[in-house]
């Protein structure tokens, strides 16, 4: 095993493109195909879906996915690691062998376990883990919820114990999202524990890849340079022995792989530079992206440190009712129409203690003279929280009692519903020692997969010296507004005394010269900001702070807001804490995953220096 280990992608989450592994086990060379099929509120939803069947606590899917190609599979030798086990590793694993046998098809299946703390909250408290709330530090106790799951992340050693024991598929529940990769690296190259480096160059890698297209030019901001994406290609990572990588996808697919691609996905759901991984932290402001040749980008630089102590649960449960209608609003007096319904609505929930929270969010607006009736409306979304009985069909009713009471014109989005139970959702951290991370080989032969040796706490670096330096160093100029950021955004790069001068500028949008990648980390929202060009990269931390978001985003206004800086990247990342709610699952937000806040950012106007848009 001298030449980098070819591990390829097939999932991005939950439901992805059913023929994505039969496309990447035929279209080309592969050693691994990695599918990543967890989000935080996938696993809400396999606990719903559970409670209705036996076999609903995994990625049914991934079943489907294999049956075609699992012949394939075995013929070319290929591994295939999944962490479509969800809440039930052991049981798809079963399932898994059951297709394999009535297929024909000899190919051993092992699964990693040892990540759901569901049965376990009680003895932890019990042991003096506090499970403190991981943004607002709040105790455990203090949730009135019943835990529907609660799973760690786990690292990527357990797969690597799997595979050199012999497993042709690992089934794993919830790993990290990179994990899937750093344990195919790991299995291939022999590394061990204390190969920080190579394990942050695979973390990266893994994150790279683990959301399928969106590293070959899907939600790219840049899209329409990308010559075809009506069926991109899913990404392959090229991961040699010391961890530096090729981010590639097969010949002849769709879509492409370029710096900005990669850096898209690189700047997705981070937070501050040091990347957590229960393996190793992931240095990303020492990482360098160069374009190798055509879809081929080279990842290298990636400077690791010892794994933090504590890994991250996520804690997931049921909250109250949520319901929601959307009217459409045609024509003129748009903004009497939608005061009509809001008066009607409020006439009829103000007061009632079954209603815990009410909006109405506006979206769009109508066009002035519109050429067709479309372009001539707009709509008013009414969400509402509360009990079954108030929020659910007593609301639905209340709307659909205005059909013929209310402003001109009047249609709704479908038929009102009686509404769902709306999922909450509690992050916090464990020490890794007390996980019992657990291989179950395919003979049933468990092994226990130890914990990090001498974790110690993960700090920014106070001597920003100590990490290489960016392949061509630039001075980032001061802000010319100040505004508090983190400790390692500070210290990234050195600032001038004097301001940026941009020159002659014009207004514009921002996305004239900057690209953007949004989405969510629990409840809290992350923007990463970057431009293709060098000469715009001071112009662009230099004009980017904190003070300037929450002027183009307004909605930020009043939160806590942290500023990472990237320059070998050239790329600056906000993160967002506290704009959605409690998490995915139970955010009141319309864009409840923060995936078009960059979008938005990038068409808010702002000055932009002239020489830059020649």
């Amino acid at each position: 095993m001298n030449r980098p280990v070819r591990i390829a992608n097939c999932s991005g989450f939950y439901g992805d493109r059913l023929t994505a592994l039969a496309e990447m086990v035929r279209g080309g060379p592969v050693d691994v195909v990695t599918g990543d099929y967890l989000a935080e509120v996938t696993m809400l939803v396999l606990a719903k879906n559970r409670l209705k069947k036996p076999t609903g606590g995994y990625a049914t899917t991934f079943l489907r996915q294999l049956e075609p190609v699992a012949a394939e599979i075995a013929e070319r030798g290929i591994k295939v690691v999944v962490n479509a086990g969800g809440l039930d590793p052991a049981g798809l694993a079963r399932d898994t062998r059951a297709l394999l046998a009535e297929a024909g098809v000899d190919l051993t299946v092992a699964h990693v376990e040892g990540d759901d703390l569901s049965t376990r909250l009680t003895e932890l408290a019990a042991e003096g883990h506090d499970l403190a709330h991981l943004d607002t530090g709040k105790p455990f106790t203090s949730w009135d919820h019943e835990p529907l799951t609660a799973n760690a992340y786990l690292g990527g050693f357990g797969i690597a114990a799997a595979l050199r024991g012999g497993a042709d598929i690992v089934i794993t529940g919830r790993v990290a999202d990179a994990s899937l990769v750093t344990g195919a690296a790991a299995w291939w190259w022999g590394w061990s524990p204390d190969d920080h480096d190579a394990l942050a160059g695979a973390v990266v890698a893994g994150h790279v890849i683990e959301c399928g297209a969106q590293a070959t030019g899907g939600n790219f901001s840049g899209f329409t340079a990308i010559p075809d994406l009506r069926h991109p290609g899913f990404p392959i990572a090229e991961v040699d022995r010391d961890g530096t990588s090729v981010i590639t996808r097969h010949e002849g697919t769709g879509g492409a792989v370029t710096v900005d691609t990669v850096t898209a996905q690189l700047l997705y759901e981070i937070g501050a530079p040091g990347y957590l991984n229960p393996d190793v932290v992931a240095r990303l402001d020492t990482v360098r992206l160069e374009q190798e040749g055509p879809d081929r980008v080279r990842i290298g630089g990636t400077a690791g440190q010892a794994p933090p102590p504590t890994t991250k649960v996520a804690v997931t449960g049921l909250g109250g009712w949520r319901n929601g209608c959307t009217f459409v609003l045609t024509g003129l007096d748009i903004d009497a129409k939608a005061a009509l319904v809001e008066r009607a609505v409020h006439a009829r929930l103000d007061g009632d203690p079954g209603i815990t929270d009410l909006r109405f969010t506006r979206i769009g607006l109508p066009a002035t003279d519109p050429a067709d009736q479309m372009a001539g409306s707009s709509l008013l979304h009414v969400a509402v929280d509360g009990d079954q009985h108030s929020a659910g069909r007593a609301f639905s009713a209340l709307c659909v009692e205005l059909a013929l009471s209310s402003y001109p014109g009047i249609y709704g989005m479908g038929v009102p519903t009686a509404g769902s139970a709306y999922g909450v959702y509690w992050p916090t951290l464990v020490p890794q020692r007390i996980l019992r991370h657990t291989v179950v080989h395919a003979d049933g032969r468990q092994e226990l997969i130890p914990a990090p040796a001498d974790p110690t706490e993960i700090s920014a670096p106070t001597e920003p010296a100590e990490f290489p330096a960016p392949a061509e160093p630039v001075e980032i100029p001061a802000p010319a507004e100040s505004a508090a950021i983190s400790a390692s955004a500070e210290t990234a790069g050195s600032a001038k005394e004097d301001p940026y001068e941009p020159g002659p500028t014009v207004e514009g949008p921002l996305g004239r010269l900057v690209h953007a990648r949004s989405g969510d980390k629990g409840g809290n929202a992350n923007v990463g900001l970057w431009v293709s060009d060098p000469e715009a990269w001071p112009w662009l931390a230099a004009t980017m702070t904190v003070d300037r978001l929450q002027d183009l985003l307004p909605e930020t206004r009043g939160l806590t807001i942290e500023r990472h800086v990237l320059p070998n990247l050239r790329a600056v990342n906000f993160v967002v804490r506290g704009l959605l709610d409690g998490g995915a699952t139970e955010a009141r937000r319309f864009d409840t995953q923060a995936k078009a806040l960059g979008e938005w950012l990038r068409a808010r106007h702002v000055p932009l220096p002239e020489r830059l848009l020649r």
